[in-house]
């Protein structure tokens, strides 16, 4: 039977099973909950925390702590060293390398429950909704061009390692999927990125790619140098059967303009994921919209703190899935079947929707801007940025803001680094649509921009193209999962990007003048 037929097959039972969880999704969450404790009574975590005396999420949240990564740090590192069975049952080999912008690395535990049924099962459900949106497509007679993070395997013993988690996912493909990904495994491993996209282009250039899956930024990046060696106008020259990009790891809206003059075909398709090194949490299953269905049957049990209530491990304030509302921020805490109990993930959503669940990520716990009582997070200043490239034909690459401190009689403003693709074609217009918008999408925001009577307008600054991959191989985190903070209450980081543009200038200032 043609691989096609049996994959429609496949993919159409495992909506029938979505369409379940959609329906009755506390039911799903309530059984899936009392398997992961069932399971890891016999833990050591698990014993130690009384999991026999679990019998209700209530025991559940009354009697066992909130944890981040500082709390499952002495654990992780027992379990690298070999011991069994402590957060997880059985052996845990395999430990993904976060894709955090600290100089500290983390190391999520993955187990084989959590590899099958979390990462690689959103995976197939991506392309199962796909197909059902999409009937009669055939993409796997094309090639899957999967742009993964920097992929260095790290051997803790012979048959237990750490790296990206892309790595950990193309070292354990199945056979059938390995069959139609690109480019090879020796180049998708590779550790050096400068030349990791170089050969990435070469060695897909003359393939039929129908799938690109990856992080916009670094996309665009391995597009433009496709474009470069074929000297062909856009993507669709090079791929005519190019129909989907599966994108996550960033807001996508600063780069959708973008994409549409790489790839300027109405019938293109653009579908959202949120894929973590912690778990495989959502995809995008409406054609003409960017929330995600919240999925419920990957081993991981969900549990939310709103915004207005957190503290970290000492949130007051923790909710279940069915407490939950519409239009809340919320810092997501997970329980899973990797070993991660009550865990804090770091990142915030905004539930569109309850019936079925339905969310947009609004950013990190620490990625806002709340200096002067603003409340700016993420999706305010990608949603700004979004429209002033628009209206002034701009192109980023990446951005990060943070605060200009309030001086005796000088208001507090916010900082811009932009790393521009294609400059705008009137930078005073792009700051005025910038500053409007964020008046637009934030009242908060927009209280404190009042008659300039707390925050000036934003200050933007320009820095030379290439100088936030110099800022994030210079603290060692350049690679296509890592992420640069788009926004913060401190100035460190951006301190430490202004230095280097200052660097870089200087640098191309002695050569222009030599």
């Amino acid at each position: 039977m043609p691989f096609n037929s049996i994959f429609a097959w496949m993919m159409k039972k495992r909506i029938h099973q979505i369409e379940l969880f959609k329906k009755y999704p506390h039911q799903v969450q309530d059984e899936l909950f009392g398997n992961l404790i069932r399971k890891s009574i016999t833990t050591t975590y698990g014993a130690i925390n009384d999991f026999h005396e679990v019998n209700s999420y209530d025991d559940y949240r009354k009697n066992i702590p909130l944890q981040m990564y500082e709390d499952i740090k002495p654990w992780v590192d027992r379990t690298m060293q070999g011991e069994k069975s402590l957060l997880w049952p059985n052996e845990t080999k395999w430990f993904a390398k976060s894709s955090g912008t600290t100089d500290r690395s983390k190391f999520i535990p993955v187990t084989k429950e959590s590899l099958e049924d979390c990462h690689y099962k959103g995976g197939k459900d991506l392309l199962a909704m796909y197909y059902d949106i999409h009937p009669n497509r055939k993409l796997y007679k094309g090639k899957h061009l999967i742009i993964g993070g920097s992929a260095e395997i790290n051997e803790l013993s012979s048959d237990s390692y750490f790296g990206d988690l892309s790595a950990i996912i193309v070292k354990n493909l199945p056979w059938y999927i390995e069959l139609r990904r690109t480019p090879s495994r020796e180049i998708a491993l590779m550790s050096d990125w400068q030349e990791k996209i170089e050969k990435m282009a070469e060695s897909t250039i003359k393939e039929d790619v129908c799938i690109i899956a990856g992080v916009p930024s670094w996309t665009m990046l391995l597009a433009n140098k496709v474009l470069e060696i074929s000297g062909k106008k856009n993507l669709k020259e090079v791929w005519p059967n190019l129909e989907l990009f599966m994108h996550g790891g960033v807001s996508f809206e600063p780069y959708r303009a973008q994409f549409k003059k790489l790839i300027p075909d109405p019938n293109m398709n653009y579908v959202q994921t949120y894929n973590a090194s912690e778990g495989f949490f959502g995809i995008q299953d409406l054609k003409n919209s960017d929330e995600m269905l919240l999925m419920l049957d990957y081993g991981v049990f969900y549990e939310f703190i709103p915004m207005t209530d957190y503290d970290g491990v000492n949130s007051k304030t923790v909710l279940s899935l069915e407490e939950t509302q519409e239009g809340v921020n919320y810092a997501m805490v997970i329980t899973t079947n990797a070993g991660l109990w009550r865990y804090i993930i770091g990142d915030t959503i905004k539930f569109t929707s309850t019936l079925p669940y339905r969310f947009k990520i609004t950013g990190r716990v620490n990625s806002q801007i709340n200096c002067f009582g603003e409340e700016l997070i993420v999706e305010d200043t990608d949603k700004a940025i979004a429209v002033a490239c628009v209206k002034t034909n701009a192109q980023i690459k990446e951005y990060t803001v943070a605060p200009i401190f309030m001086r005796k009689n000088v208001n507090g403003a916010h900082e811009w680094l932009i790393e521009f693709l294609r400059y705008p074609d009137e930078m005073e217009r792009f700051c005025q649509v910038l500053d409007e918008e964020l008046r637009a999408n934030n009242s908060d925001y927009d209280a404190k921009r009042y008659h300039n009577m707390i925050l000036d307008k934003p200050v933007v600054n320009i820095v030379p193209k290439g100088t936030f991959d110099t800022w994030l191989k210079s603290i060692g985190k350049l690679g296509g999962q890592n992420k640069v903070p788009r926004l913060s209450n401190k100035r460190e980081q951006l301190e430490q990007i202004l230095q280097l543009k200052t660097d870089i200038e200087s640098v191309l200032n002695k050569n222009i003048n030599e």
